[in-house]
Order: structure tokens, then C-alpha cells, then sequence
């Protein structure tokens, strides 16, 4: 809690916190792969889930992409939105950062995009964050 602050508090899933903290002590640090891309979780329309035949009804708005990023190379857009990453679902910004291991770093798979209300499926290359 950040008493100055209003008495904002920030809280972290028990899962989460377990997962980092046993990384740091056998490692000393977390690695993660990136894309290169900022987002923002937000809904999507009722009648595209349903016409695309979408299992969640958000997705992650790109708001940029970084030049010379894995997003960039695969041809991700700013105004894209993203509702998969492989074979699995994405609703939110945090379902995709969940995605982004380490062990995706080089390994490449299809993200899947709303672009122009039309589903497009890129090839994307995860790399590791420096």
C-alpha cells in the first residue's frame, strides 16, 4: 500500500509471485521472450466474436509496435487486434504476456489478428528481452 498515494494498493497472484520468486533464487533473474508490441485489453464487438467463431469476447488493441521487433518482422500493426498466440486464446494483455516464456524465445508461431475486421494469422518469432 502507498499511504502518500491516496492508499493505492498493488497485489500480485500467489501463483505469480512463486513462480518468480523460485526463478530469482535458482537463477538470480526472470527471462521472458517479447514481441515487441504495447496493448490494451479491450472488448470486441458481440457480432465479430460470433462471425469469426471466437472463444473470448476481447482481445489485446495494438497501440504500437517497436521497429526491428519480432511483431514488427511479422508484419503486426499498430490498430491490430490480437486473439491468439498459437493455439490458444488471447482476452487480455496478460494472457499474452502468460504466453511469453522463456521457452518461446525462438520458437515461432502463428499470432492471429483482427485487422480490418478480417482474421489473419502472421508468423511470429518471440526473442529474448535484453
Amino acid at each position: 500500500m502507498i499511504m502518500p498515494a491516496q492508499g493505492i494498493c498493488f497485489a500480485i497472484a500467489a501463483n505469480t509471485a512463486g513462480f518468480v520468486m523460485g526463478k530469482l533464487i535458482h537463477e538470480g533473474r526472470i527471462r521472458r521472450s517479447y514481441l515487441g508490441v504495447a496493448g490494451q485489453n479491450v472488448p470486441l464487438h458481440r457480432r465479430v466474436v460470433r462471425f469469426h467463431g471466437l472463444s473470448a469476447e476481447s482481445g489485446v488493441f495494438v497501440v504500437s509496435v517497436e521497429p526491428n521487433s519480432p511483431a514488427a518482422r511479422a508484419g503486426v500493426r499498430e490498430g491490430d487486434l490480437i486473439v491468439a498466440y498459437g493455439e490458444k486464446t488471447i482476452a487480455g494483455v496478460d494472457d499474452l504476456h502468460r504466453m511469453l516464456t522463456e521457452e518461446q524465445a525462438g520458437v515461432g508461431a502463428t499470432l492471429t489478428v483482427i485487422r480490418d475486421l478480417k482474421l489473419q494469422t502472421l508468423q511470429v518469432e518471440p526473442t529474448l528481452r535484453q
